[in-house]
């Protein structure tokens, strides 16, 4: 059995270059959850409020979260043109969205933690000061999540010569967004839901007397944070360990190639993400008795302007192989 293998691959494509507007926004976002993280601890410490001051403390761990987030586009961007990174740096943010994520998940434990203890030992709380600090810090939380929040839906629909149109699941779309600042917009997102929250048991507790609902709303707080983290845990999880050969650019690469010839054969591919909605892949193709390169190849698959980075082999061999 002959074979002539055609290796070649494309490294001229730039891969992501970060997000500096969102690392702008997210820096803004930070000093605000500061500034308001250290009215809260002094005011829950001077007004001998408790549930201001865990608040505040809660806080922190989410300023401590946007902190990360905005190190990560700060190292990404350092570190762009480093040779180590043979994909880019993209995937810092994603390793800080995920570190960011399990943060989140560690925050939604201890407030569940929290919450439970309360039921069994309330504490006095300063209705008056508590609610109009919980109010401005709510107003801060809105603040950032406007800021961090990502509408831009870069999700492309590609057109084949053959008349097929492949378009990709809408649950899909979230590997067109921003990791990073996502994560970061969850923490903001989840202070803000606990700071709805606790004005709502505050408030409840200063005219009705239901001291315990302050408890029951943390814990309903918590699970909704939880929910979020796991979420944002596997999504981020999934482009660490590079598990896309389930995404639907697998299916758009195999179209390709069996719109190119129906006699030549994938043998081995593997599809991973260098970048938001950047796919690379390595494709090894058993062409037969037909004659195709690895250029025909890559140009053919460039109609998908989310493939950009190509390495093809090309065997070619009298009898057919078995594609795995």
């Amino acid at each position: 059995m002959q074979y002539l293998n055609n290796v070649k691959s494309n490294h001229t494509h730039q891969f992501d270059e970060g997000n500096p507007l969102a690392q702008k926004k997210i820096l803004i976002a930070t000093i605000l959850t500061g500034v308001m993280m250290v009215f809260e601890v002094f005011g829950g410490w001077y007004f001998n409020s408790m549930a201001l001051l865990a608040d505040g403390w809660h806080m922190s761990s989410h300023m401590l979260a946007l902190g990360l987030a905005y190190f990560a586009y700060r190292m990404a961007r350092k570190y762009s043109q480093d040779q180590r990174f043979c994909f880019g740096t993209w995937k810092i943010e994603i390793l800080a969205g995920y570190s960011s994520a399990i943060l989140l998940m560690v925050v939604a434990l201890l407030m569940g933690a929290q919450s439970i203890e309360r039921i069994f030992n309330p504490v006095n709380i300063h209705y008056n000061e508590a609610i109009s600090i919980a109010v401005i810090g709510l107003v801060v939380n809105f603040v950032c999540a406007w800021l961090l929040h990502d509408s831009g839906h870069n999700h492309h629909h590609h057109e084949h010569d053959h008349g097929h149109a492949h378009h990709h699941h809408a649950e899909d779309e979230y590997h067109h967004h921003d990791l990073n600042q996502k994560a970061a917009f969850l923490h903001v997102v989840a202070d803000a839901v606990t700071s709805v929250l606790a004005v709502i048991a505050l408030i409840v507790a200063k005219y009705f007397g239901w001291d315990f609902l302050d408890a029951v709303l943390g814990i309903v707080g918590a699970c909704l944070v939880a929910h979020w983290s796991w979420g944002l845990i596997r999504e981020t999880g999934k482009t660490l360990l590079d598990a896309e050969m389930e995404h639907p650019v697998v299916q758009e690469i195999q179209e390709v190639i069996e719109d190119l010839d129906h006699q030549i054969v994938i043998t081995d591919l593997h599809v991973w993400k260098v970048g938001r909605g950047k796919f690379s892949c390595i494709l090894s193709l058993n062409q037969g008795t037909q004659n195709i390169s690895a250029d025909e190849v890559r140009q053919a698959l460039s109609v998908h302007e989310e493939i950009v980075h190509v390495s093809v082999e090309i065997n070619q061999s009298n009898r057919p192989q078995i594609a795995v």
